[in-house]
């Protein structure tokens, strides 16, 4: 299995290299970085911080929060996986991934690589991706967040897939789930046209990730010894770290997507703000009410589900709105995850029940409470006249979930034929850190 392994590494790396030749290429040709009169300093100055702030959320944050959710002996493993996703996915994005999500249209359903190796791509503005700021710009807020989707799923399968196989799915899933759904939403495609809104990702994002950590958790099948051996967190100090800095990255996540320094960003953060509150309020008192007493791992996971649950809205609807989405998707999310320990399906850090779960809940809200006395370029929900809305968010979700999950199945098959998805029973009882890294987390 390692020679097979080292076999398809060394293809994976040749076409890598062989896109970075061309990329080259396709660069002298590109289009220079002139200065335009049209563009705002204001608006690129927050669109390039909210770039940082997304990244800050990838690693460290996600790295942090997921690492502290494991045991011990993966806690290296796990952090390195999103650490890895974010390099891997960085030059997927560059080389042809950009390209297939935002650049000239082929039937709403994929664009074409007109774009490969950001070639057109350069300082002027786009008109349709950020007027006002630089196209540049644009894209390299859009790559923080095709980063950070795959990267979220890992929490389905922590402690168990080869890290091998982890850059491939990481590779495939990317091309063939992320890049078509995020262009039928934000590049132009079909449920854009009808109608969907989507702020900043509650179906591109959280619904894509929820569904394929489902797929991974059914197809992977559980850790060993899960429900009869203690497979606490390690280390609940790192994963606050690793949420403040989720929370603290999220006002540029939702924020950002105003793509100017304006009152629709303003509005953006204080709902995000808000909801994240809310749910980890929500969530510490179901909590109370059901176990007894209240635990830092809940506050910390409702406060996540309260900003996935406000993704998809945070610059359509207002704050008072934004406080009921969060209360909603706390309760909403507890339910799941109290319902998966009965089911017994093994998403190790519930990427389901937090991203799945609140990326459904917002999305839904939407067609309920958007307004566009809050976004003129958005839309209203049922609650402000226009009750086909809640219809289209509702198809929208349907649509998410089903490609994501079995587009996910469908790749997760092939990686598995190709190299191979889970660890030896060995290596598993040994933990991801030595056997796949040859390191320690902790000496």
């Amino acid at each position: 299995m390692i020679t097979v392994t080292r076999h398809w590494l060394g293809i994976l790396a040749a076409v890598v290299g062989a896109a970075l030749w061309a990329a080259g290429a396709w660069a002298q040709e590109a289009s220079p970085l002139p200065t335009s009169p049209r563009i705002d300093s204001g608006d690129t100055a927050w669109v390039l911080a909210s770039s940082a702030l997304v990244l800050a959320m990838i690693t460290p944050g996600l790295a942090l929060f997921y690492g502290g959710l494991v045991r011990s002996k993966n806690v290296l493993g796990t952090i390195m996986q999103s650490f890895i996703i974010l390099c891997l996915v960085s030059l997927i994005w560059v080389l042809w991934g950009y390209g297939l999500v935002f650049g000239p249209d082929r039937g709403g359903v994929i664009r074409g690589l007109d774009w490969a190796g950001l070639g057109g791509v350069g300082g002027d503005p786009h008109p349709h991706y950020g007027p006002t700021i630089p196209h540049l710009a644009f894209m390299v807020f859009q790559l923080m967040f095709a980063a950070f989707t795959p990267a979220l799923i890992t929490g389905a399968f922590a402690e168990r897939m080869r890290f091998g196989a982890l850059v491939l799915f990481a590779l495939l899933w990317s091309m063939f789930i992320y890049c078509p759904l995020a262009h039928w939403i934000w590049g132009g495609g079909w449920l854009r046209r009808l109608g969907a809104l989507d702020f900043a990702g509650g179906a591109v994002v959280h619904i894509s990730s929820g569904a394929g950590a489902l797929a991974c958790a059914l197809v992977l099948g559980r850790r060993r010894g899960y429900g009869t051996e203690y497979m606490a967190p390690h280390n609940l100090p790192l994963t606050l770290l690793g949420t403040g800095l989720l929370w603290f990255g999220w006002f540029g996540f939702n924020g950002g997507n105003a793509l100017g320094a304006n009152a629709i960003a303003v509005g953006a953060v204080v709902a995000t703000h808000l909801a994240a509150a809310t749910a980890a309020l929500t969530w510490m008192v179901v909590e109370w009410l059901h176990r007894g007493k209240p635990t830092l791992l809940g506050v910390i996971s409702g406060a996540v589900v309260g900003m996935a649950s406000i993704t998809p809205g945070a610059g359509f609807v207002g704050s008072m709105w934004a406080i009921l989405i969060g209360l909603t998707a706390g309760v909403f999310s507890y339910v799941v995850i109290v319902w998966k320990g009965k089911i017994g399906y093994d998403d190790t850090l519930d990427v389901v029940g937090i991203h799945g779960i609140g990326g459904i809940v917002g999305m839904l809200a939407v067609g309920l409470f958007a307004s566009k006395a809050i976004n003129p370029a958005g839309g209203d929900g049922l609650f402000f006249g226009n009750p086909a809305q809640f219809g289209i968010q509702a198809m929208t979700v349907f649509a998410a979930v089903l490609f994501s999950f079995i587009g996910t199945y469908m790749v997760l098959k092939l990686v598995d034929g190709l190299v191979g998805l889970r660890v030896s029973p060995e290596e598993e009882a040994v933990g991801l850190d030595l056997s796949q890294h040859n390191e320690r987390g902790y000496s």
